[in-house]
């Protein structure tokens, strides 16, 4: 039991933070995902996520949160229960519709649209932190897993900021951007890339790249490869016209230039049947 309101059922996954569990509301029998990250990871990644979700407010894609607290032991956060993430997705289905991607994709773009409007970047954009809802919500995406969100923008959300280099890898490898791999610090553009790196992934059931990842040598020659096959996409007619479209205007952005979020549901929306 945790502040002797909710029951934990199952353990669900672990991340960063930890782990989180199916749980129980003991008072509304509502089922609910608790996250629970020790004291002892000293990583705060829980506390600054809830706070994000705070800070953005109840919006479509979003999770609600009931409660955070801690004891001696562990931070815990509270929040809505939600289904299968877009991996677990696809490791059902292996492939997925052009249809289907589409229609995820434009999704993915709006949830990012509505955070970055808030002067928030999320950075570990990745299949595993889209959700699906439950029951009449199933079809609808959930972004989460706030932990590396950061500000791109002053309080006053009138500056952005300057763009840093040989800076180290945030994210997941095989979704980063092209930009990320050389070492720019991120922005919007590099958020949306990753929706793209998705689609392709859920469209063909692995990434041209993944095997970098998984075979590769340590070092230098791993990011180059990935920098090389990354940027070869635009070139590859093999490749779906949706997702070259897509990493086109991605890749066409300046740092700190505001992404066309119109243009990018258009195009997921000229390749929804």
């Amino acid at each position: 039991m945790i502040a002797n309101k909710f029951r934990l059922i199952e353990k669900l996954g672990y991340g960063d933070f930890g782990c989180i569990y199916r749980a129980e509301n003991m008072r509304t029998k509502e089922f609910v995902a608790v996250k629970i990250e020790p004291h002892e990871n000293d990583t705060k990644l829980l506390k600054h996520e809830t706070l994000v979700y705070q800070y953005l407010g109840n919006s479509e894609g979003l999770p609600k949160i009931m409660w955070f607290g801690k004891d001696e032991v562990n931070n815990y956060m509270v929040m809505q229960l939600l289904g299968d993430s877009l991996q677990t997705t696809k490791e059902k289905y292996k492939t997925l519709s052009l249809n289907v991607v589409s229609n995820m994709m434009l999704q993915m773009t709006q949830r990012l649209q509505y955070i970055h409007e808030r002067g928030l970047l999320h950075r570990d954009v990745k299949p595993e932190n889209f959700l699906r809802g439950l029951n009449d919500r199933r079809y609808t995406l959930y972004l989460i897993d706030f932990g590396f969100c950061k500000k791109f923008v002053n309080k006053e959300m009138t500056e952005h900021i300057e763009m840093c280099e040989n800076k180290t890898i945030i994210g997941t490898p095989n979704y980063v951007s092209v930009n990320i791999h050389k070492g720019f610090e991120p922005s919007r553009r590099d958020d949306l890339e990753s929706v793209a790196y998705i689609g392709l992934y859920l469209l063909n059931g692995s990434l041209p790249w993944e095997y970098v990842t998984k075979y590769g040598t340590s070092g230098n020659n791993n990011n180059e490869m990935m920098i090389f096959l990354k940027s070869n996409i635009l070139k590859e007619e093999r490749y779906q016209p949706i997702i070259r479209e897509y990493i086109e205007h991605c890749q066409s952005l300046e740092f700190k230039q505001k992404p066309d979020y119109e243009h990018l549901i258009d195009i997921c929306e000229r390749y929804k049947k």
